[in-house]
């Protein structure tokens, strides 16, 4: 079930040198060569190329006296509430910058993006998802500190905070529990995403089987529904996902 957990690392799970296998039938990544790079292009708006020290400057003047239509918080501030660098900062809002003049991010060039790592499934209703978790405020965009923000949670947070992020993606009505139905969605999202990179392949009713299997080991109390408390309990338990949660903390 880890591969429910990867958050968006699911998303680059076919863009490794080889192909995902499974384990206890969900794909995983099994080796890291060239995340590094693709990672960065994966996310809206962040792929990014190394300039010189000047332009690096210019880069933060820019940050902090942005006169697009979204003006984003200070350099000095944004770093203060991520645990990226200040360099980072600067590399991610440049290429945030280059490809989202306006400042913000909306839920079509989300699509469009997965879709083009994705040709050979269909990642509109994944980068849906993906998207809302991201727009914590619920306006329909995401800017450069909601990008941020998120991004710092997935690459460089703690485990806690990783899943209370997941649970977060996978509480799709926000009210707090998490149902078979929405788990559901969201596995058929994933795996409507891989499309035919997984091994083996699988049959229409294997999303289902794997929610109704996971969703009864979560859900302790046999109430229906799975609660934070719950999500997380079972998650720290679970030596796959454990692993998972580490896989993409060096990425930048």
């Amino acid at each position: 079930m880890s591969s429910i957990l990867l958050l968006s690392s699911e998303a680059v799970g076919c863009l490794g040198n080889r192909k995902p296998t499974c384990i206890s039938g969900y794909p995983q990544i099994v080796d890291r060569p060239g995340v590094r790079a693709r990672i960065m292009r994966l996310f809206p708006c962040s792929a990014a190329k190394k300039s010189s020290s000047s332009s690096q400057n210019s880069v933060e003047d820019e940050l902090e006296l942005s006169t697009v239509r979204h003006r984003p918080e200070g350099l000095e501030q944004l770093e203060a509430q991520t645990r990226f660098s200040r360099k980072e900062l600067q590399i991610l809002y440049r290429g945030f910058k280059n490809e989202c003049p306006s400042g913000v991010v909306n839920e079509d060039t989300f699509k469009d993006i997965y879709a083009q790592f994705f040709p050979q499934g269909d990642a509109s209703t994944y980068a849906h998802f993906l998207f809302n978790a991201f727009d914590t405020d619920h306006n329909g965009s995401v800017s450069f500190e909601d990008f941020v923000m998120g991004l710092s949670i997935l690459l460089r947070g703690s485990i806690q905070e990783k899943l209370n992020w997941a649970f977060n993606l996978y509480d799709i009505n926000k009210d707090g529990y998490i149902t078979k139905e929405e788990m559901l969605d969201i596995m058929k999202a994933i795996y409507d995403m891989m499309g035919k990179c997984t091994y083996p392949a699988l049959r229409e009713e294997t999303p289902r089987q794997h929610v109704e299997i996971f969703f009864q080991k979560m859900d302790k109390n046999k109430d229906g529904v799975v609660t934070i408390d719950e999500f997380i309990d079972c998650c720290q338990n679970d030596e796959n996902i454990m692993r998972s949660m580490h896989l993409f903390e060096n990425v930048l």
